[in-house]
């Protein structure tokens, strides 16, 4: 598969690497900060608004190679693209359960576990060595963070940040747009759009209601 990525930072270099594991070509690396398309050792580079020709040209289909959840979401809105024209990425020493779905623009790195009946929406970062467990649901555009523990029946939404390092026991909800600090231990449900860290995990901080409006 041809791919074309969105994004030129590290995290796209690191998606870069799981794209090339897994038997698949990055063909373009498009970002804003470029003004005019190239071409660099054998893939295009250039601004974001190249992206339509070259899914034509390459055949190709599109992942959103940045760390940033809200950013992701903006981009995905801005370029209003079918959701068949995005790719899903696994790595190819991640372990899938065959009862789990993931969905398109999700990037699954390497050692990640997700095991059965999960439910992994669009354009989620899994990263490297992390336990989705049975019976999850992790919304569109999170990321957790490398080496989380997510146990059974775990509900996460839209937008949220898992720290790396972080468990959440069985059976809890972490709302909307919240961020869980690395190592913390989540024993509560967790409201959204709130900020919790330690063990166990406390919120010590809510966002206002202008913030809530902008996700």
């Amino acid at each position: 598969m041809n791919i074309i990525l969105i994004g030129d930072s590290g995290h796209a270099r690191v998606i870069a690497d799981n794209i090339t594991s897994s038997g698949s070509r990055v063909v373009a690396r498009l970002d804003d900060k470029y003004t005019e398309p190239f071409k660099e050792d054998g893939s295009w580079m250039g601004p974001v608004s190249e992206v339509y020709s070259l899914i034509e040209k390459e055949g190709a289909k599109v992942v959103i190679a940045i760390g940033s959840n809200s950013v992701r979401k903006k981009i995905v809105e801005r370029l209003a693209l079918d959701v068949e024209q995005y790719a899903t990425v696994i790595h190819k020493d991640a372990i899938v359960s065959p009862s789990a779905v993931i969905g398109k623009g999700t990037v699954v790195m390497p050692g990640v576990i997700v095991n059965a009946a999960a439910l992994i929406g669009s354009h989620v970062i899994l990263n490297t060595r992390l336990v989705i467990e049975h019976d999850c649901v992790v919304g569109d555009y999170a990321h957790v963070s490398p080496g989380a523990m997510i146990t059974g029946g775990v509900k996460i939404g839209e937008g949220v940040h898992i720290g790396a390092g972080t468990t959440v026991i069985p059976l809890k909800e972490i709302g909307r747009w919240s961020v869980v600090g690395a190592g913390a231990v989540v024993i509560d449900d967790i409201e959204e759009h709130s900020t919790a860290v330690g063990i166990p995990a406390k919120v010590i901080k809510t966002a206002s209601a202008s913030a809530k409006a902008v996700q």
